[in-house]
């Protein structure tokens, strides 16, 4: 598999998202995000190149819509999404929330999500 370095930070956090594949549904937890994707733990084991629809309720409670996204990779009930469709106001809200991550500092000092990681 090709190395390749994500262009958006991810940040860590920890919300419930649903998603939904074809007819099934998924619950589970996301752990990190950036504007163009997230990594889930779910209870539906998804597989690369699938796609999905997305529900996430952000630690504010603000519920994020993502109606097309893609499984980029996977590890039994860990995968990765990217989006492929996101309506213009939910990427304003979810780009809101991401700068504030940006600005929160982490109980260490650090800014959080400022470590370069890469898409797997």
């Amino acid at each position: 598999m090709p190395f390749t370095i994500r262009s958006y930070h991810r940040f860590p956090v920890q919300c419930a998202v649903t998603y939904n594949a074809g007819s099934f549904q998924g619950q589970g937890t996301m752990w990190n995000l950036s504007c163009a994707g997230r990594r889930l733990f779910g209870d539906l084991p998804m597989r690369p190149g699938e796609t999905l629809s997305l529900t996430v309720t952000l630690p504010n409670e603000q519920c994020i819509e993502i109606p097309d996204a893609v499984v980029r990779w996977s590890r039994g009930q860990e995968f990765a999404v990217e989006n492929l469709a996101i309506k213009p106001h939910t990427r304003a809200r979810l780009q809101h929330y991401v700068e504030r991550l940006v600005r929160e500092p982490t109980e260490t000092g650090r800014e959080v999500g400022m470590e370069d990681d890469a898409l797997e």
